[in-house]
């Protein structure tokens, strides 16, 4: 007779899962207590590249000394000549510094409305006119990114040390992890590389494969790759930015819309899976990552499942590297056809496999795209746990004897128990705290969070050889993954189409 399982509370301290889960309440605990901290900048632009932008600001510049002049506004005036001078003579330190100075002076106006405009004008030309190399480089953001190092190191040493894992190995090869994420930070910070929405995660994704796939990864640096470590931290930080009440705001479309690709996709997914002759937990990890939202939900299901974590790894390449031609296409594809700004954000968001690449391609297709978008992927998020809830119960019952129910105890054993941290925090930050004040918190602690994921998308392409992506199952994964992703594709377009397009329901106001 099968013993039956008992809780074994040394997991509480000993397993990922649930450091993960007290690491990310350290840190959003800390930031309510209303500890601040100045994450490094990575932004730079080329003096070419703002030289290109120039002319534009020189018309903006014109415009707005015309506005200044009907309405009285002389001390705009003046500072607005100023600018246009240093515009003039393009030297950017000038340039910066009198942008400065109009920022300032919009502060004193009495029109409203020039004041408005005055001032994004300042504040943009002198966004655009100190984001250089030597600013990222400068000692004082070097420093910066130091403190990081430091408090990115201690939180993992923690976990390393209570999962007893070896604190010196992976106080040897962090440092590594970390540079090589700055380089992909830096890389990603350029404004050129950023326009096309190629993001950090994927400049981490692709370092990490070269590394892997030329020279290798030595023994003494691979104590320091924990991939799902970093990625459950950020996992529980995200469900901080989750919150319910932004979703209740703009209307249930988004959740609508989730749920009909989900199943519908995942079934697809699955489906195809078994028909080429995968196993069940491959299938099922394959099904919801591309189904819900990508890494997150297939971490959660390789959790829920108990599977092979190559398996999930193989997923995860399989995710991030399929969205990078996504997030530059599909913007590019909805505004060539002239599609509606809430139907491509809707389309985006709901196909997309990353939340950082939602961003990016939305803001590729506009604002008000990126908005449904974000609302759409947030509203998959929030089906992470329901999914991982769905797959372990699922999973129980198919392990065992005929005829024998699972207990509580079994489901509870093969939950991933970092969704539960996702859950409390988005509970807490939409629940139980003002919004204004939730904002507040997550303003860091989502560049904590993007910090933790960076980190964990350079350990997988650590973790990742071609000739295991090409050999794993004949290519099978891949081929199922690249199937439903297509049926997404056209799936997801059309109930956009009928949920966001005024169809079905009035198109939504956002």
């Amino acid at each position: 007779m099968e013993e039956k399982k008992t809780i074994d509370w040394t997991t509480l301290w000993k397993k990922d899962d649930w450091l993960s889960v007290w690491i990310g309440f350290i840190i959003l605990i800390i930031f309510l207590a209303g500890a601040t901290f100045k994450l490094p900048s990575w932004r730079w632009m080329t003096d070419g590249a703002f030289n290109e932008k120039i002319n534009g600001y020189v018309k903006k510049a014109e415009a707005l000394a015309k506005d200044a002049e009907a309405k009285g506004e002389t001390g705009i005036l003046a500072q607005t000549q100023s600018l246009k001078n240093a515009l003039d003579g393009k030297d950017r330190k000038a340039i910066g510094n009198t942008a400065g100075d109009l920022e300032k002076a919009a502060k004193g106006a009495k029109d409203k409305d020039v004041a408005k405009k005055a001032d994004k004008l300042g504040k943009d030309l002198k966004r655009d006119a100190t984001s250089t190399i030597g600013k990222v480089l400068s000692g004082a953001n070097l420093l910066q990114a130091l403190y990081l190092l430091i408090g990115l190191w201690i939180l993992g040493a923690i976990g390393m040390a209570f999962m007893g894992m070896s604190v010196g190995k992976f106080t040897l090869g962090f440092p590594i992890v970390y540079i090589l994420s700055a380089v992909s930070f830096f890389i990603a910070g350029n404004t050129t590389v950023s326009y096309y929405g190629l993001e950090v995660v994927f400049w981490a994704l692709l370092i990490g494969l070269l590394i892997s796939n030329t020279v290798g990864v030595p023994d003494w640096l691979k104590t320091a790759v924990k991939t799902e470590f970093f990625i459950k931290i950020g996992l529980v930080l995200l469900g901080a930015e989750v919150l319910f009440t932004t979703i209740a705001k703009v209307g249930a479309y988004g959740m609508i819309q989730s749920i009909i690709v989900i199943f519908a996709v995942f079934y697809v997914c699955y489906w195809v899976a078994k028909k080429i002759g995968l196993d069940d937990e491959f299938a099922s990890i394959l099904g919801t990552a591309v189904s819900v939202c990508g890494v997150s939900a297939a971490i959660a299901a390789g959790g829920a499942v108990k599977g092979d974590q190559k398996k999930v790894s193989h997923t995860i390449s399989l995710v991030l590297l399929c969205a990078i031609p996504m997030l530059i296409f599909q913007p590019l594809i909805a505004k060539a056809v002239g599609m509606a700004p809430a139907v491509a954000g809707a389309w985006i968001g709901g196909t997309i496999d990353t939340t950082g690449a939602v961003v990016a391609a939305g803001a590729i297709a506009g604002e008000a795209a990126m908005a449904v978008a974000v609302v759409v992927k947030m509203a998959q998020n929030v089906l992470i746990g329901v999914v991982a809830f769905i797959l372990a119960i699922w999973f129980t019952f198919k392990g065992q004897a005929a005829g024998e129910k699972p207990s509580a105890m079994e489901i509870w054993f093969r939950f991933p128990k970092f969704v539960v941290g996702f859950i409390i925090a988005s509970i807490v930050f939409s629940f139980f705290m003002p919004e204004a004040s939730a904002k507040a918190v997550t303003s860091v602690t989502a560049g904590l969070r993007g910090w933790w994921f960076t980190l964990a998308f350079l350990c997988i392409g650590l973790d990742t050889q071609f000739k295991e992506l090409v050999s794993m199952g004949g290519g099978k994964p891949a081929a199922a993954f690249l199937i439903a992703q297509a049926f997404n594709i056209l799936w997801t377009l059309l109930f956009a189409w009928l949920i966001f397009g005024g169809v079905i329901f009035p198109v939504p106001k956002f």
